[in-house]
């Protein structure tokens, strides 16, 4: 009789399979091919071969994960943690069996092969008109006969010698007053902080002269994190770190982490703490890297999509789970760091940018004000492709937002041999039209496979999956080739192509790479790409049919993978509308550009906060037309769009007849 089997979901690559309960943990990681430290063999000597247990109801994946699911601690791991450290809350995957349905995570001080996080901040001179200002000033000494306090001189001095009007000490800073001005000898460095229209405060004081202070951007994705530190006197960025969003293991994707909440009441303080927790560890690598005092870090600007904007504020986003999608807080917000970000001094500001929609956040919102479309003569498509595409389309007469749920097939999640972006992981695939024999690049070895020395580089890092660019441009180079149809549809091996297609069940499945882990791109793989495309191209095209017009002057994708991903693979496989491929470029991590440039000029803050009212919402879910673009949006590269200024610059497949116009009136 064959044994029972349960699901074990490994994060944060999101591989998953079913195996035989009695497994241990580490050998089912090793089938699936997610990379599992392990120097002793499995004997529980080593310790690298960590894992945490997420617990909770996980809808996405149908199961209920719990340490319950594991067998207890033995006598080879109680040896271990009697000789070694283990917190509470780790097991080691070599002694612990599965019982049951498993979320396991992979902590990341325990992954060598850690997910490559592309988010570089943009080498862009910002004008600066800054928020704090570092003040130096000479403060009267105590008197006898004036029984003003030490707070009551200083602020006066500002008053007197800064024009300033109506200062106040930010609290935090008051125990270390009279010893900060006693030992500057009554000469100090006050910073002050000060929104246009604003009432000015002290949120930083130092003895004698002080010459820079910090500031932070950080980016929260719902994949990643990425953090920039800047030095507010000069504009230049002197530290950068990226990190895995933590909330991965309690989804994959957004909706996944609503209905994480929904599922397991009283969970969303731990979503929030986690993500906090990131960030603080983040403000801590880039001061480290930059050799400053986190202490000297008076500002950050935060941004994020809603559902990441309402966690890191300890907001419950349920609300956003369901139309109509109401956002507890869409403006712009400034508020203290004390008791939110507890790598930052309490008397730091932090500003989040203004929410777009529903499902538009704060993210899009800066990648908005780093493009600046409402200032442009010809029109513009902004997209910021994640989970849940963000796109943004108008020029200076007009200007739309939306968003698509993409999924996350994007970054490898819901492919059979899918991965994030790692090392090892195929980034980019060519298929030879005549044998269909493929070649590859992995994360890590910068040349083709095909190539003398490949092996070596490979060597390294294994070849481990495939990641986001990778299956684009597999799936497109299948097209290319002739071995998918307009449809997407894998065909029967053509003469010369049987060594590369494989039979599964009614369906074929094409081989890219035979090894220790076979990676394969398969029916099922094919079809997570299409959804996940078809909703992307079916949210612009929504957009310019709203704002009347057929064709758009350019296309602009940020983030990390719409920056890494080949324009031409991208329209090949419809996922942005036609457009001539020159004009198509990605825009590396606009919305952290945005950012910093909301922290470098107070102007920019109001910029973004009156365009983001006169931006015209539409809410795709209630469209009609949503549903058609994407059903025409499911073919390749579309069932009804001809794509001519593709076809003048790549050989396609025979062209669908003409569609008739769709211009219609610009959106009011």
């Amino acid at each position: 009789m064959a044994k029972a089997e349960a699901l074990v979901v490994f994060q944060p690559s999101g591989r998953r399979g079913r195996f035989a309960k009695g497994m241990p943990v580490l050998r089912a990681a090793q089938q699936l091919g997610v990379y599992v430290e392990s120097v002793c063999g499995g004997r529980g000597l080593c310790g690298r071969c960590q894992i945490k247990v997420a617990e909770g109801k996980f809808a996405k994946y149908g199961v209920t994960s719990g340490p319950e699911n594991l067998t207890p601690i033995g006598d080879q791991e109680t040896r271990f943690r009697e000789a070694k450290p283990l917190a509470d809350d780790r097991r080691l995957s070599c002694s612990a069996l599965i019982r049951g349905d498993l979320v396991v995570e992979i902590p990341s001080d325990a992954r060598a092969n850690r997910q490559v996080v592309r988010k570089a901040a943009e080498s862009r001179a910002i004008k600066r008109d800054l928020v704090t200002h570092l003040r130096y000033v000479e403060v009267a000494p105590p008197d006898i006969t004036a029984p003003d306090g030490d707070a009551g001189r200083l602020t006066a001095a500002l008053e007197k010698e800064w024009g300033y009007r109506s200062v106040t000490l930010d609290a935090a800073l008051l125990p270390s007053l009279q010893s900060v001005l006693r030992n500057g000898k009554w000469l100090v460095t006050a910073a002050v902080f000060q929104e246009q229209g604003g009432a000015p405060v002290i949120t930083g004081l130092w003895p004698g002269l002080k010459e820079t202070i910090h500031g932070l951007t950080v980016d929260i994705g719902s994949t990643t994190i990425a953090a920039h530190l800047t030095d507010l006197m000069t504009g230049s960025v002197v530290g950068s770190a990226g990190a895995l969003n933590p909330q991965i293991r309690f989804g994959e994707d957004l909706m996944s982490r609503v209905s994480y909440i929904q599922l397991n009441p009283g969970s969303q303080p731990q979503l929030t703490a986690v993500v906090r927790g990131a960030i603080d560890n983040l403000i801590a690598a880039t001061a480290e890297e930059a050799g400053v005092a986190a202490a000297d870090i008076l500002e950050a600007v935060i941004v994020g999509n809603p559902i990441m904007h309402h966690l890191f504020l300890d907001i419950d986003p349920s609300e956003l789970g369901a139309a109509p999608f109401a956002l507890a807080l869409s403006s712009a917000l400034t508020r203290r760091a004390e008791g939110v970000l507890g790598g930052l001094p309490p008397s730091a500001r932090l500003h989040l940018l203004p929410c777009i929609a529903g499902h538009v956040g704060a993210d899009a919102a800066a990648v908005t004000l780093s493009e600046r479309p409402y200032a442009a003569k010809n029109t513009t498509l902004l997209v910021d492709i994640g989970t849940n595409a963000e796109i943004v389309l108008g020029n200076r007469k007009l200007v739309l937002a939306a968003s698509s749920p993409t999924g996350p097939a994007f970054e490898g999640a819901e492919i059979s041999c899918g991965q994030r972006a790692a090392p090892g992981a195929i980034e980019r695939v060519r298929i030879d039209s005549e044998t269909f024999a493929p070649k590859f690049k992995i994360i890590g070895a910068d040349m083709w496979s095909d190539e003398a020395g490949f092996a070596e580089p490979a060597g390294k890092t294994g070849i481990t999956g495939i990641c986001g660019s990778g299956i684009v441009e597999a799936i497109a180079e299948m097209y290319l080739a002739g071995l998918i149809t307009a449809d997407g549809v894998i065909r029967q091996p053509p003469n010369g192509a049987g060594d590369h297609l494989v039979r599964v069940g009614r369906t074929w499945s094409y081989m890219l790479h035979r090894g220790e882990i076979e990676i394969s791109v398969s029916q099922k793989d094919v079809r997570a790409i299409q959804l996940a495309k078809a909703a992307l191209y079916a949210g612009a095209r929504l957009l310019m049919d709203k704002l009347g017009v057929d064709e758009v002057a350019g296309i602009k994708l940020a983030g990390a993978f719409g920056s890494y991903i080949d324009p031409k693979y991208a329209m090949v496989l419809g996922l942005i509308p036609d457009c001539d491929l020159k004009k198509v470029s990605g825009i590396g991590n606009a919305a952290s550009t945005g950012a910093r440039m909301a922290l470098l000029n107070r102007r920019y803050r109001h910029e973004i906060q009156r365009q983001v009212k006169k931006l015209v919402k539409v809410e795709t879910a209630t469209e009609t037309r949503f549903q058609e673009h994407f059903v025409n949006a499911m073919a390749f590269p579309n069932k009804v769009e001809p794509f001519t200024l593709l076809r003048a610059q790549v050989a396609l497949p025979a062209a669908p007849a003409k569609a008739p116009s769709r211009r219609r009136s610009p959106a009011r």
